[in-house]
């Protein structure tokens, strides 16, 4: 029998957030919570584990929002602050002598050890989150829990950053270009996630049109939008105008697909 997949969306909003912070639009005004979007990230349920993507500033709420707290391991896409500020709100998972396991590019763990040079100090604090560190790169496949992740590498305007392909399931945000060689290799995967900003184009992130032509090319059974702005426009007008395997994603679905 193949396996099931899921993925516990727990934010699905661009670094502002939805409603944006003094914006009085539609969409910032609208009482849908389907509208309100939190920073993007996600929790892959598989094979007994769970495996959170991205550690945003959000990540406290979202953890007391989701349906299990238990955490196993962490991948992190890249370095900005929507992606990784909730890192020091893994305290209660990194306890133990070997550290709460993230995975992530060289660059990344630099820059968090940069920024949170208490974690890794040689006598460190009581309480400071403990993580252990694996280094990741864009062409390596690597294990997580007994898990095969493969690193999926596109470019967010000139920062090379990486999706995750877990099997069944392609994971992308933060792409303004994938390379058409990514694209043959994830073709016909049974479910892709993947970022649209806004409508309009723009300098560093996918539009919901350049989203929708990388979803053509690489047809999946299954395609949700994350990592929007205000600008993608409300969600119920929008999902009406999407093809019937798209669907923009909210905060707290959850979606599902088998073994490919």
């Amino acid at each position: 029998m193949k396996e099931i997949l899921e993925v516990e969306i727990l934010g699905t909003g661009t670094s502002t957030g939805v409603p944006q912070i003094g914006c009085d639009c539609e969409v910032c005004r609208s009482t849908d919570p389907r509208d309100a979007r939190l920073r993007t990230s996600a929790i892959v349920c598989y094979r007994g584990k769970r495996i959170l993507i991205d550690c945003g500033p959000d990540f406290r709420t979202q953890i007391l929002n989701a349906r299990d707290w238990h955490l196993d391991a962490l991948l992190i896409t890249h370095i900005h602050y929507d992606h990784v500020g909730g890192i020091d709100d893994l305290r209660p998972y990194g306890i133990s002598d070997e550290g709460f396991p993230v995975f992530a590019r060289q660059d990344v763990i630099n820059d968090l050890q940069a920024r949170l040079p208490y974690c890794f100090a040689k006598n460190p604090y009581p309480g400071v989150p403990r993580l252990s560190f694996t280094t990741i790169d864009d062409v390596t496949p690597f294990e997580v829990c007994g898990i095969d992740v493969t690193p999926i590498p596109v470019m967010h305007y000139k920062l090379p950053i990486l999706g995750f392909h877990i099997d069944p399931l392609a994971y992308i945000t933060d792409c303004k270009y994938i390379a058409h060689e990514q694209i043959e290799r994830l073709h016909g995967v049974p479910l892709l996630i993947i970022n649209a900003l806004r409508q309009d184009a723009h300098l560093s992130h996918m539009s919901l049109a350049e989203s929708l032509a990388v979803i053509e090319q690489i047809a999946p059974e299954q395609a949700y939008i994350i990592h929007m702005s205000h600008g993608i426009g409300l969600h119920a007008e929008v999902e009406k105008s999407l093809p019937t395997n798209v669907h923009l994603a909210y905060d707290g679905m959850i979606v599902s697909t088998r073994q490919s």
